[in-house]
């Protein structure tokens, strides 16, 4: 494939500022005189325009086995059988009752290999598409720099997650684009403002703040400042939507379930509702050591209906047309079991699925051997899908990136996308 390295990432991709400002050039009258023309229309442009990304990270490596490529009766299969899904001929593990019911939404890859076995290795290559650590940015930093609108009411990457992950997910590409992580549905601390000022107080002190930036940044490097401004700009933007951490519907609660999962799939659907562009949601507990079938029958369990009821939702408010949605781990299980009943580390034969925005669902892509020891057709990596991800959402992974004038490959340019996923 050759890289076009003198094109913009969205050159061919129908500007949502663009459309804004065509709009507003017609004026009232003018709009009024056009045929079957409506503000409704306007409306689902705008929504089908304004690409986005929901990541479903499954940290700790989900077993492909008790997930998406099971192997019952065979030496290694385990305990679960395989059941029918929406789309013929294509079968998952019987733990994922509601998500088969849903496939017909939903591609699978079945040929992952990714030539490590370490957690770390393993998820920088799937959020970064290359390997070893670098200053590469994550998946999420790169579609907030280039598909966020610049009058977004929210932080463009959101990240749902109990632990404290710190990692610096935008890399060269700046603060301005990291994520800003949330403890699960808490809202985050001092969202309000202090009770004795004003509005006209706190805007006044915005004000200054900015003004004694200018002023530091006209004699020294910027970084620091830019650091700290973006980490402003996202607590004033949640600040200005505190409603979001409102208590959730007793009925949504009743649908997507009332654990801690079931109310992130729902705070990640308000937040994809409400404007965000990339919002990553990470369900822990996959490390199945020991007692794997258990902890599957657990945390898949846990897992199935809040996701199917999350992907159906963006379905039925026709906004998975224009949302991409990744289900993903940093690696999969052993096919061989351990002494302990577990599945180790294994990143050299595993799976994933991919759905909605620019993505040809109902696919299997791929395939392993019956033992699910290894990768027998289209041998995949984090490259391919890295590229995969951004050509499904519009992006041409294939141009540059520009850093200060210097250009750097947003893709690597040594690999492709998965052309047969994209739509």
């Amino acid at each position: 494939m050759k890289r076009n390295t003198g094109c913009h990432p969205l050159d061919h991709v129908h500007s949502r500022r663009n459309f804004l400002a065509g709009t507003a050039a017609l004026g009232a009258g003018a709009m009024a005189g056009l045929d079957g023309f409506s503000s409704q229309l306007v409306a689902d442009t705008l929504k089908s325009d304004q690409k986005r990304i929901l990541q479903i990270y499954m940290q700790g490596g989900v077993s492909q086995l008790e997930s998406w490529d099971p192997k019952p009766g065979t030496l290694y299969g385990g305990p679960f059988q395989s059941i029918p899904t929406s789309v013929p001929g294509l079968r998952i593990c019987e733990l994922l009752p509601y998500t088969a019911q849903k496939m017909h939404l939903l591609s699978v890859v079945r040929s992952i290999n990714l030539n490590t076995d370490d957690h770390h290795q393993g998820h920088m290559f799937m959020e970064k598409g290359r390997r070893g650590e670098s200053a590469y940015p994550y998946i999420g930093s790169v579609v907030n720099k280039y598909l966020a609108p610049t009058d977004s009411p929210l932080p463009g990457f959101v990240h749902i997650s109990t632990r404290g992950l710190t990692d610096n997910t935008a890399g060269f590409l700046g603060s301005s684009y990291a994520q800003m992580r949330l403890e699960g549905i808490v809202p985050p601390d001092n969202l309000d403002r202090q009770q004795e000022l004003s509005e006209q107080q706190f805007s006044r002190r915005r004000d200054f703040r900015s003004q004694l930036n200018q002023q530091f940044t006209s004699r020294r490097p910027k970084a620091l400042v830019d650091s700290y401004d973006a980490t402003f700009n996202q607590a004033a933007q949640l600040m200005a939507r505190k409603d979001l951490f409102e208590k959730q519907s007793e009925d949504q609660l009743d649908r997507y379930g009332r654990h801690d999962f079931g109310r992130y799939c729902l705070m990640a659907r308000t937040l994809l509702e409400e404007g965000s562009t990339c919002v990553k949601v990470t369900h822990h507990g996959y490390d199945t050591h020991a007692e794997n079938f258990n902890f599957h029958v657990e945390q898949l369990g846990e897992f199935d209906q809040p996701f199917s009821t999350l992907l159906g939702d963006l379905e039925e408010s026709g906004m998975l047309e224009s949302t991409l949605v990744m289900v993903y781990s940093e690696f999969g299980r052993t096919p061989k079991i351990n002494h302990r009943y577990g599945r180790d580390h294994w990143g050299s034969a595993w799976s994933m699925a991919l759905g909605g925005c620019g993505v040809q669902t109902g696919a299997v892509i791929g395939a392993t051997n019956d033992k699910g020891t290894e990768v027998v057709d289209h041998e995949v990596h984090g490259g391919h899908l890295f590229h995969t991800y951004l050509q499904a959402l519009g992006i041409d992974s294939t141009a540059n990136h520009d850093i200060d004038g210097r250009e750097i490959p947003i893709g690597d340019p040594a690999v492709e996308p998965i052309k047969e996923l994209l739509a």
